[in-house]
């Protein structure tokens, strides 16, 4: 649109050139006119290229802007994977923090247990010590008995001893096993 303005206002420039008579031009006037012509000609043809090639530039700067736009989004998206993501780490961290404070009370319990099992044993060899004695002063059938069924009980506590003693080192391996995930999944 601005070029035809232009265009317009250089020959309402010219017109009043043109309206003097006839006979008073002269050749080099005529020449002068049609070089202003020939000039406003190309001085729109330039304007309209100007205004083709801004066009086409703010077209490519939309397509830019929806390219963009669309990056952006799908940025958004992963962003928001991204906490999600976080989220659930968050929640697998206080579950896993949760069963290694289970296991830390389940420990403890059969630590105290395994003492008192141990305490339990102790006496159980004092009074078999005790009656061994007693034994080797008097050895009487019944006394022997009883001595045998009393090594007997000693055997399998020291047994069962033995296993929880097993089961509380496996416990405190599973403990130190699981605090080294919970490390690691910290770290990260």
């Amino acid at each position: 649109m601005f070029p035809l303005c232009l265009l317009c206002g250089l020959l309402t420039m010219a017109w009043p050139a043109s309206t003097a008579p006839v006979g008073s031009l002269e050749p080099a006037q005529h020449e002068e006119l049609t070089l202003l012509f020939h000039g406003a000609l190309q001085l729109g043809q330039a304007l309209n290229g100007v205004y083709r090639a801004t066009e086409t530039r703010l077209m490519e700067a939309r397509d830019n802007l929806g390219l963009y736009g669309r990056a952006l989004g799908l940025l958004r998206q992963e962003v928001s994977h991204g906490w999600d993501a976080a989220q659930e780490l968050r929640a697998s961290l206080l579950e896993m923090q949760t069963e290694e404070d289970a296991l830390k009370l389940q420990a403890e319990a059969t630590a105290q247990a395994l003492g008192e099992a141990a305490q339990g044993q102790q006496v159980l060899r004092e009074s078999m010590q005790q009656l061994e004695v007693r034994l080797r002063g008097a050895w009487l059938g019944p006394a022997h008995q009883e001595f045998e069924a009393l090594k007997a009980r000693a055997d399998k506590q020291s047994h069962i001893v033995w296993a929880l003693t097993g089961h509380v080192q496996r416990q405190r391996r599973e403990m130190a096993a699981q605090q080294h995930r919970l490390r690691q999944i910290q770290e990260r």
